[in-house]
């Protein structure tokens, strides 16, 4: 059982199996719709019924993982509100180097062009490592 579960919380974290899935989903219930009507099965209040939950299921089940999407999304803009990542930017330069935040007086040399280049390098690479990593954190919150 525990190896069922697990398999079906990797899968709900894969945004890209459960597109392909869904996907095949509605080819087969696009191709029921003849098979039903030859075969008669349309007639069948029972068919009827099965289909009618299965599209309630279905749908219900479709807003919950867009609710989830949406918490998650949520919770990382709270996150970027209260750690802003252009604060953290302006911080790490004052820190790194001789610039001063405006209006206070300078005692120390200006950092030469090749400094600040090689910060902003620096300060690049920590985004782009954040945008990796943030990725991982969504799949991560997605399958709480």
């Amino acid at each position: 059982m525990t190896l069922i579960k697990t398999l079906w919380a990797s899968v709900q974290g894969d945004p890209s199996f459960m597109r392909k899935v869904n996907g095949w989903l509605t080819i087969f219930w696009l191709l029921m719709i003849p098979v039903s009507i030859v075969t008669g099965w349309i007639q069948s209040v029972a068919y009827i019924s099965a289909l009618s939950l299965w599209a309630l299921v279905s749908g219900h089940w479709s807003a919950w993982q867009a609710a989830r999407v949406e918490v998650a999304q949520q919770e990382e803009a709270k996150q970027r509100e209260a750690d802003p990542l252009e604060e953290k930017v302006v911080n790490e330069l004052v820190n790194r180097t001789n610039i001063e935040p405006a209006g206070a007086p300078s005692h120390a040399p200006s950092a030469t062009t090749s400094d600040i280049e090689a910060m902003i390098r620096a300060l690049c690479d920590q985004v782009d490592q954040l945008r990796h990593e943030l990725p991982v954190a969504q799949r991560a919150a997605s399958t709480r």
